[in-house]
């Protein structure tokens, strides 16, 4: 027999639908999605009103051009260009070359216990990339067995569109025994991770993922001696770093300081905190200008987000790095025996952390203003009832399409009217962190790709649309994103020929 809870959740849902079949054929229509273009997608846009009046898509523009009107599909583009042909210099000889290749099959997890999923090379996590700043990497992908197709996404790297690895928006998924190559300069130097964009929700989660870190030409200090990873994953429920069930432990002579590069590639919010002092010294492939030693505070990492640590090994024994709340990183005595300390209640606030210093762009005077309001409510979704997300009053796919043009200051408003975390993500650029809550940004520009919004909490947020193409702006918490959490980023003129639930199989979320 159902429980009280399941019986108020059947009900509600049967509320929804009948609610909908209430509104008529055309209420119903609109949610049955079969193929689609991304093209297709938007809500209208008006370029009036005042910022925060909950239209669906709102802008202001200044001086721009090239604006979706609704979600017919009709386009304001000045001229076609393809997501395809937006590429790394194709006569440019790579300096690094690369082949991966995925597999689904059974992962053994050191430590713990076999979990069936995803291998790149034959691991979980893949093998760590890695790179020098300026260097045109070349990465093959083979598909050998993933039956759904997949494809690779570079987290946090700002590549060309071309290179985003999300089907059915930048390409197709790769099938079983296909192969992609992918083409990108790695102009940032910084920590970042890659991971399949098809099916995202189960092949991220189940294995398919693994790290990159791109090495300055000429290294900002001499403050680190060490330099080490710690990729953080749950298989099966299994708290791992970088793939076994076990603490790491550095050898460090004392004194010595170590950078630890935190990805989290997980569904939630990270901790990090150490029983020494330690300083966070780049979030998401950005340097903290000026850090400081932080005590009996904890960091927070948003799920898909990273952040690199110094940490000095002590005179003595070991300094304990705890990472994601379940491992830790042991930088010191290798034999020592190291206690684990309780996670602080205090966090470390981003937005005052660290000197400021020139963002290199001026954001009083934007060009396009948008707002990003999150909220939930009960609806259907490809003819799937149920309680999913919406942004600015509406749901999936009548979602808004941010329009902007090359060159274009971007400001917006992202506000969670929801009751849970989202680590919002947008492709292809980083975003600078100009307040929260109405107060304004005072230490070190806070750069990031991926950032935690709370329940409640209002951020506004800047970036240059720099990089022409098509790009996801999504929830991190990838089942977030499959309910509806995920809008468009769209150049004007541009355009894709790939579709979604097509013949190609394309799933991005």
């Amino acid at each position: 027999m159902p429980s009280r809870r399941e019986v108020l959740r059947r009900a509600a849902v049967g509320v929804a639908v009948a609610t909908a079949l209430g509104a008529g054929a055309l209420a119903w229509s609109s949610t049955l999605l079969g193929e689609y273009s991304v093209m297709s997608m938007g809500s209208g846009q008006d370029g009036g009103g005042q910022a925060g009046d909950g239209h669906s898509g709102h802008a202001q523009h200044s001086g721009a051009v090239g604006v979706a009107h609704g979600a017919s599909g009709t386009f304001a583009t000045g001229g076609d260009v393809s997501v395809t042909s937006l590429t790394a210099d194709p006569d440019r000889p790579a300096d690094v070359e690369v082949e991966l290749t995925a597999r689904q099959e059974t992962i053994d997890v050191p430590g713990g216990r076999a979990v069936e999923g995803y291998t790149v090379n034959g691991s979980s996590p893949g093998p760590e990339l890695r790179a020098q700043q300026g260097d045109l990497i070349e990465v093959t992908f083979r598909n050998e067995s993933v039956t759904a197709g997949a494809t690779l996404h570079w987290h946090g790297i700002d590549v060309p569109n071309a290179a985003d690895g999300v089907a059915g928006i930048t390409q197709d998924a790769v099938p079983a025994g296909g192969h992609h190559v992918y083409r990108f300069v790695a102009e940032d130097a910084g920590t970042y991770w890659y991971h399949s964009h098809q099916v995202s929700r189960e092949q991220v989660l189940r294995g398919l993922l693994g790290a990159l870190v791109i090495d300055p030409v000429a290294p900002a200090d001499a403050a680190a001696d060490l330099d080490i990873t710690a990729l953080l994953h749950v298989y099966g429920g299994q708290h791992t770093l970088n793939g076994r069930v076990a603490d790491e432990r550095i050898d460090a002579p004392p004194g010595s300081t170590v950078r630890v590069r935190v990805i989290n590639s997980d569904q939630g919010t990270a901790a990090v905190w150490s029983d020494s002092p330690f300083r966070v010294i780049a979030t998401d492939g950005r340097d903290i200008n000026e850090p400081t030693d932080l005590r009996g505070q904890r960091l927070l990492i948003p799920a898909g987000g990273r952040a690199d640590v110094a940490v000095q090994a002590p005179q003595h024994g070991s300094a304990a790095l705890h990472v994601g709340g379940a491992r830790r990183v042991l930088i010191g005595d290798p034999e020592a025996s190291v206690p684990s300390i309780a996670q602080p209640s205090k966090s470390v606030d981003l937005l005052s952390y660290g000197a400021p210093e020139p963002l290199g762009f001026d954001p009083s005077s934007p060009d396009r203003s948008y707002d990003y309001v999150i909220a939930r409510r009960f609806g259907l979704i490809d003819g799937r009832p149920g309680n999913f997300w919406t942004i600015n009053g509406r749901m999936f796919p009548d979602v808004p399409m941010f329009h902007v043009a090359e060159g274009d200051v971007v400001v917006m408003r992202i506000v969670n009217e929801s009751g849970e975390v989202h680590p919002m993500h947008l492709h292809g650029h980083h975003i600078v962190v100009l307040s929260r809550e109405g107060t304004a940004a005072s230490g070190s520009p806070w750069w990031v790709d991926s950032l935690d919004v709370r329940p409640g909490e209002s951020y506004e947020i800047a970036f240059i649309a720099d990089n022409p193409g098509i790009w996801s702006d999504h929830c991190h918490t990838l089942p977030h994103a499959v309910d509806g959490l995920v809008a468009h980023l769209m150049y004007d003129g541009v355009t894709t020929p790939f579709t979604i639930h097509g013949s190609a199989g394309n799933q991005p979320e």
